[in-house]
């Protein structure tokens, strides 16, 4: 999986040079909850759990803005599974 990147290139995780993004965020933090949705207009009874997430970010200029979404247990299970994917690709660095 080992690519020689040089600059200004970027490693992805596919383990492939892509060219580097002159526009960064940068990822201060990371802010998860889990709830269930009980009802809605439409549905009386949803019990649909879900996981609510808050990324604060902070671009080139130093502006911060935050970033929400919403994401269904498989989709969150998806995401988990990515992150750990590139903590892994991470620690061969």
């Amino acid at each position: 999986m080992a690519a020689d990147c040089q600059s200004p290139l970027e490693l992805t995780m596919e383990g492939s040079c892509q060219p580097a993004q002159e526009d960064r965020s940068e990822l201060l933090d990371l802010q998860w909850k889990m709830g269930m949705a009980v009802s809605s207009d439409s549905c009386k009874s949803l019990k649909s759990p879900y996981v609510a997430v808050t990324l604060k970010v902070a671009d080139q200029s130093g502006q911060i803005t935050n970033k929400s979404f919403e994401m269904t247990i498989p989709q969150f299970q998806y995401f988990f599974k990515q992150f750990k994917e590139m903590a892994a690709v991470i620690e061969t660095v």
